[in-house]
């Protein structure tokens, strides 16, 4: 009796919980399309931005190319820091867990944090000044853990049955790594790229430090704004307030645009 009441207040707290979470996700999603749908007008997407139509289409292609470049630049490093740490390294070293530790660490520093490092380094010190590169670079750094953690826990999930079978079939460590073992950890490792895409294109406060808040398609050297920056802009302003509902509309199409573009690679990967 006992365990059929524990059970009925799990299943209808675990129920509360779904519906409440559903409900909050889609009264926000809600409140911000309905606010932001009305004010989409053909002078938000015009090629150049000025004070009238605080136009946010060179902030739209910038968010792209920050997207591509930061990972371009964090995706080799951390997957292939996570082969190494998980297929080669001495599992009992001190340093290997120390390399753990810090990258747990890092994924819950502050992006504040993060934009101040990417400042002295990059803007001052390495004389990139305040540039689209700096801000790439700043957000690679950023991002960097979280791809090494979720692709660690990727490789880690596929049964080493996987690995031996490849090698009694007289296939060597790397090619076993690269033709068994990656693609089966595929989609573990892309969820680690979905979640860090999310952090590039929510990202403000580190943008602003580095790659700064010019409203132009910007060049590798130059000053531009992503999407956020563009939004936090606007808002600041006081002067533009619903067309913030609407950056923030097109942030989040953009956002599940890039997802659903991410899953449809990677199942075509697994299935090749």
């Amino acid at each position: 009796m006992k365990k059929d009441l524990l059970s009925l207040v799990l299943s209808l707290s675990l129920r509360f919980s779904i519906f409440s979470t559903l409900g909050i996700f889609i009264l926000l999603i809600g409140f911000i399309f309905f606010k932001g749908i009305q004010y989409l007008t053909p002078s938000l997407f015009a090629w150049e931005y000025t004070s009238q139509n605080v136009s946010m289409m060179p902030a739209v292609i910038n968010t792209i190319n920050m997207v591509f470049l930061s990972l371009i630049i964090a995706m080799p490093i951390g997957i292939f820091g996570a082969i190494f740490l998980t297929e080669y390294s001495n599992k009992k070293s001190r340093i290997i867990a120390l390399i753990a530790i810090a990258a747990e660490t890092l994924v819950g520093i502050p992006s504040i944090v993060y934009g101040l490092f990417g400042y002295l380094a990059f803007v001052i010190y390495f004389g990139f000044k305040t540039s689209f590169l700096a801000g790439s670079l700043t957000l690679s750094i950023m991002i960097l853990p979280l791809i090494l953690r979720s692709s660690q826990e990727a490789l880690k999930s596929i049964p080493m049955s996987y690995r031996e079978a490849s090698f009694a079939l007289g296939a060597g460590k790397l090619r076993t790594i690269f033709s068994v073992v990656l693609p089966a950890a595929a989609s573990g490792i892309l969820a680690g790229v979905i979640l860090s895409i999310g952090k590039i294109v929510g990202e403000s406060a580190a943008l602003l430090y580095t790659s700064g808040a010019v409203a132009k398609v910007a060049g590798l050297m130059d000053s531009g704004r992503t999407l956020s920056v563009h939004m936090y802009a606007i808002s600041s302003e006081g002067l533009h307030i619903n067309e913030a509902y609407s950056t923030a509309m097109v942030l989040i199409v953009l956002v599940l645009g890039i997802n659903i573009a991410s899953n449809f690679i990677a199942n075509k990967l697994i299935k090749e």
